[in-house]
């Protein structure tokens, strides 16, 4: 038993490239506010804009417990979340590149804290995004939060 849970874990930390695969979600609605407990008559915290980009942690009833790109965490209605993936950028200037290489050219710039729509991941650090006026290109995922 503990044996095939080993090979099951090791499995799926090979088929992850090594790391274990983490849960996000975006909000889904124009404004959504944080919680300091699973209730709307808890103590609201930060109102979260559309599309925002939130890592699940746990959830219970009708709530989940997120955290945000800057480590805050907190509760969120579970209707307020979408499957959606998106990334949030947290370098003070990101640059989305034609293909996934330093040397390819720079398709746009995106400043910190834009939010652009996780298109998929790409080879060796990079993620395929989208920004809401259509362009679309690569970025490092070391300039990203959300992946």
């Amino acid at each position: 038993m503990v044996r095939r849970l080993v090979a099951a874990l090791a499995t799926g930390l090979a088929l992850s490239g090594g790391a274990l695969a983490l849960d996000y979600r975006s909000v889904s609605v124009p404004v959504a506010l944080f919680y300091d407990v699973p209730s709307a008559q808890g103590k609201k915290l930060f109102m979260v804009k559309e599309g925002t980009p939130l890592e699940v942690l746990v959830q219970v009833e009708g709530w989940t417990k997120v955290r945000d790109a800057e480590g805050t965490i907190a509760w969120i209605d579970r209707n307020a979340l979408a499957a959606r993936r998106t990334l949030v950028v947290t370098a003070p200037m990101a640059d989305v590149r034609q293909s996934a290489s330093a040397e390819s050219p720079l398709v746009f710039q995106a400043e910190k804290w834009v939010i652009l729509e996780l298109l998929e991941a790409a080879p060796m650090g990079w993620a395929k995004v989208k920004h809401r006026d259509g362009a679309s290109g690569y970025v490092r995922i070391t300039q990203v939060w959300g992946l």
